[in-house]
């Protein structure tokens, strides 16, 4: 498909996204160089302020007004992110670029955390080195999402070289802590984040993804009573032992039924959009190989639709119907009676949608197509910061290059072409939001 753009200048700008290709390759290769792989709370940081510091040296010789800060510990009781998780080194960057006057605020977000490699021992080249082969760079993070943190960088430079300037201002942001829990976004937001409208750059392949389920994470413990494994005991109502790790069935059980059940509901019904699930993702049980277990714990990522969000502007309603059907098999169990088993909630990371049709999906879609790139509106049926800001009353959608069927994987990568055209409708997206 051939480019169709709308003026001299969206041409001017699209050729100079493209006479940069090897700058902006350079640009996210030096991302990817920043050990930024998601941790457990209380390890310590990597190279989150490194890769900040970076980014905020390029938006300062736009005359970006920068502001990186590391916010609060979350503390415990917040059930949007985990207990304690601390950003001591990790700070959050939020840079305006300042526009003319006259024109909506347009907010460009990219998560900076990327998952572990991995068996480095599967990758064909450095995860931690951006690495171009037959078209393509490879490094861990390079479509999830650093290249499209790298793109939207390089839309404002452009635009900049070809003294364009906006009438209304760019917000730039980028969080850590997207991978984990939401957490960096969350304290985004807390920060006082405002816009018009937002893009957030997953690896959409010039999709735009208005809408997301939801995760409800919570571990379930279930009580045992220890003793030697090789010895005959009584039963446990005469102070024998109990195997907490064969109770499992009684939930896993309910779980197939909780999900045969969501898929054929109405309420779990969305046209962009997969019924809710619950799926166990972890499981430990068992102290020693000769003793009987005294506990075994489930952790469940329990997905939900935005519907589902109650009046709290949470998922607890539907984690309650979970707890309340699983609770309600274990209870035909006497042992549970006397020894109830336990829940502990990780973190909530609330779903949100806004209209396929809303001018601003239309405008991103008509952009990528001027651009020789289709794309449609797609529901992501995981989880992406742009919930976050959406549910602050920042409508904001995920758009980007294309990569995702190998994000998480070994030898992920992108397209580089994909990377230009993503730099040049970013750009262009943003001289027909602003204005100019």
């Amino acid at each position: 498909m051939t480019r169709q753009l709308q003026s001299a200048a969206e041409e001017r700008v699209f050729e100079r996204v493209r006479a940069g290709r090897d700058e902006l390759v350079g640009i996210v290769s030096e991302l990817i160089s920043y050990d930024t792989t998601s941790r457990e709370p209380g390890e310590p940081a990597r190279d989150e302020e490194k890769l900040q510091r970076f980014l905020a040296g390029r938006l300062q010789a736009l005359e970006a007004e920068v502001d990186l800060w590391e916010p609060e510990p979350t503390g415990t009781g917040n059930r949007f992110v985990p207990d304690d998780l601390d950003f001591v080194g990790r700070p959050q960057l939020l840079a305006r670029v300042p526009g003319g006057g006259g024109g909506p605020t347009l907010f460009l977000n990219g998560h900076i955390d990327a998952v572990t490699p991995g068996d480095l021992a599967g990758w064909t080249s450095d995860p931690l080195r951006g690495t171009v082969r037959d078209g393509r760079l490879y490094g861990r993070g390079v479509c999830d999402m650093k290249g499209g943190i790298g793109g939207l960088l390089f839309a404002l430079e452009c635009l900049r070289r070809e003294g364009i300037r906006l009438q209304g201002d760019v917000l730039f942001c980028t969080n850590t802590d997207e991978e984990s829990s939401g957490a960096g976004g969350y304290a985004v937001v807390s920060h006082g984040v405002r816009a018009s409208a937002g893009i957030c750059a997953e690896p959409t392949g010039f999709d735009v993804w208005p809408a997301c389920r939801g995760t409800w994470m919570t571990t379930l413990t279930i009580p045992g009573r220890a003793g030697h494994a090789e010895m005959v005991h009584p039963h446990w109502r005469e102070g024998g032992v109990v195997n907490a790790i064969e109770k499992l069935p009684i939930v896993l059980d309910t779980i197939r039924g909780i999900r045969e059940d969501w898929r054929t509901r109405l309420d779990h019904r969305h046209p962009l959009l997969a019924p809710g699930d619950v799926v166990p993702t972890v499981v430990r049980g068992g102290e020693w190989i000769v003793t009987y277990p005294a506990s075994c714990s489930l952790t469940l990522d329990v997905t939900y639709l935005p519907k589902h969000v109650d009046e709290g502007g949470s998922g607890a309603a539907i984690g309650r119907e979970v707890m309340d059907r699983i609770g309600a098999a274990l209870s035909a169990d006497p042992w549970f009676a006397y020894h109830p088993a336990t829940w502990q909630l990780i973190c909530d990371t609330v779903p949100a949608e806004i209209p396929g049709d809303d001018p601003f999906v239309g405008l991103l879609l008509a952009t990528a197509e001027d651009l020789g790139r289709s794309g449609t509106v797609v529901g992501l049926n995981s989880w992406h910061d742009a919930a976050t800001y959406t549910r602050a009353g920042l409508p904001t959608v995920s758009f980007g290059p294309g990569g995702f069927e190998t994000a998480h994987a070994l030898d992920e990568c992108v397209s580089i072409d994909d990377l230009v055209d993503f730099a040049a409708a970013t750009a262009i997206a943003a001289m027909r939001f602003c204005g100019c």
